[in-house]
């Protein structure tokens, strides 16, 4: 189907994830990727490879310091930011003021100094953003929403929620740029704000008060020497003793990371394959986390970055009796195995080897527990979430389907909501510092309070 007057949108920072909004953008009548911005020209060579096998125009092609001057001058209506963590505001807030519809990867930022610059943007011009938490859109989330939004265990009272990466996702976090807090707001931001977030989504409530405990115990020089794991390298590619790490990445087996980032390193330098038992990592690899929140709720959180498993638990407490949800995502990993993702990514597009399933298990106070049956469970595109959040954020790629009125597309989550899930790891990050307790208004000052 052809528009005469198509959007025209730009995509900022072409790395793996920024593929699914490329591809999705060019797949749907009315949008045109007309712009990819990068400082990197090989990665955005590699979108325009993905835009002509989509039968897209080939993008204008724009440096970061081009950004705003284009923007205006070239007539962008939308913008999808997708650089590394610390620089979404940089795009984020240039594109708010130029009256696009701007949407951006999570975390929405990275400290409390960008996240107030945001905020107060949106306040100064009246345009708001969109944050793309895709798990919201997953069907078991939603579901878990509706029971407890109808009262299956009467008022949440307390929440155990413990999220594990496995030893090839998990490790993953470890050998590129957000390896560096500054980069990625550890992963109490980059990752984990998607957890508070559906936490927040779920029960309604908003993060009033954070204590937490977290270390680098796993990965990093001292902890690899200490398990025997490490090998002496510090990135895999050409290295022997890589060859059969099973913690080593090597990107010339898969064609996108090979196009993305091998290809790519002349220009800038980039290794997106370097030993996560190397030198230089600032982030933690497990944390223990304690949230009070406005309803009286509480919720103790964990985050392990390197199980034998990947997957999650959540159970929550009410005065009406408890509700479970387990899924399991990969049951184990093999030590070795070839990627063949066309994303280049370890995790969602395709489900993950030795994939389980979800479970929801409700136990109504006086009665026998019950299952409650989930939608059929899509592994891949993190549990079906990213194609729905895709129609919910640029409508359907065919327009005669029916729209989606599921919780998560009446309720996309806003700047706010992205202030909300950031202000709980800034607060954790705090704590493990400080080993204190945080308020989160100390640190963010949330809209509406």
């Amino acid at each position: 189907m052809t528009v005469s007057n198509p959007s025209r949108a730009a995509v900022v920072g072409t790395g793996s994830r920024a593929q699914m909004f490329t591809t999705a953008l060019a797949r749907r009548p009315g949008l045109q990727v007309a712009a990819l911005c990068d400082p990197n020209p090989v990665r955005i060579a590699h979108h325009q490879r993905l835009l002509k096998e989509a039968g897209e125009p080939e993008a204008a092609a724009w440096t970061p310091g081009e950004f705003e001057r284009r923007l205006r001058s070239e007539g962008i209506d939308a913008v999808v930011v997708t650089t590394v963590d610390a620089l979404h505001d940089a795009y984020i807030v240039p594109a708010l003021r130029a009256g696009c519809r701007v949407v951006t990867e999570k975390p929405m930022t990275t400290d409390a100094a960008r996240c107030r610059r945001i905020l107060d943007t949106v306040e100064e011009t009246g345009n708001h953003l969109s944050v793309a938490f895709n798990y919201r859109f997953n069907p078991v989330h939603e579901e878990v929403r509706r029971l407890l939004a109808e009262g299956a265990i009467g008022d949440v009272l307390s929440v155990h929620f413990e999220w594990l990466l496995d030893t090839r996702h998990g490790a993953d976090y470890f050998r590129r740029w957000h390896r560096e807090k500054e980069n990625s707001g550890g992963l109490m931001v980059h990752k984990s704000s998607h957890h508070f977030d559906l936490v927040n989504w779920w029960l309604g409530a908003r993060p009033q008060q954070v204590f937490g405990y977290g270390r680098l115990g796993f990965y990093g020089r001292e902890a690899g020497e200490h398990t025997g794991y490490r090998r002496e390298y510090e990135r895999a590619h050409g290295a022997a003793q890589a060859a059969d790490d099973p913690f080593a990445l090597h990107m010339a087996e898969n064609d996108a990371l090979r196009s993305l980032y091998l290809d790519a390193e002349s220009e800038d330098g980039y290794h997106r394959d370097r030993n996560v038992f190397g030198d230089g990592i600032t982030i933690e690899d497990d944390m223990a986390v304690l949230v009070r929140y406005d309803t009286g709720a509480t919720m103790t959180y964990h985050l392990t970055a390197y199980s034998p498993w990947e997957g999650y638990r959540v159970m929550f407490n009410g005065t009406g009796g408890r509700l479970e949800l387990e899924v399991e995502e990969s049951l184990w990993q093999p030590p070795r195995i070839t990627n063949t993702s066309g994303q280049g990514a370890i995790h969602g597009d395709k489900a993950l080897a030795n994939a389980g399933g979800p479970r929801i298990l409700l136990r109504p106070l006086w009665e026998a527990p019950r299952e409650v049956a989930v939608a059929s469970y899509d592994h891949a595109g993190h549990g079906g979430g990213d194609e729905r959040m895709l129609n919910s954020l640029f409508g359907p790629v065919d327009p005669s389907t029916p729209v989606d009125t599921g919780d998560a597309a009446q309720q996309r989550a806003t700047e706010a909501d992205g202030a909300l899930a950031l202000a709980t790891g800034l607060a954790a990050n705090e704590s493990f510092t400080t080993g204190t307790p945080v308020t989160t208004n100390d640190l963010v000052s949330l809209p509406g309070t």
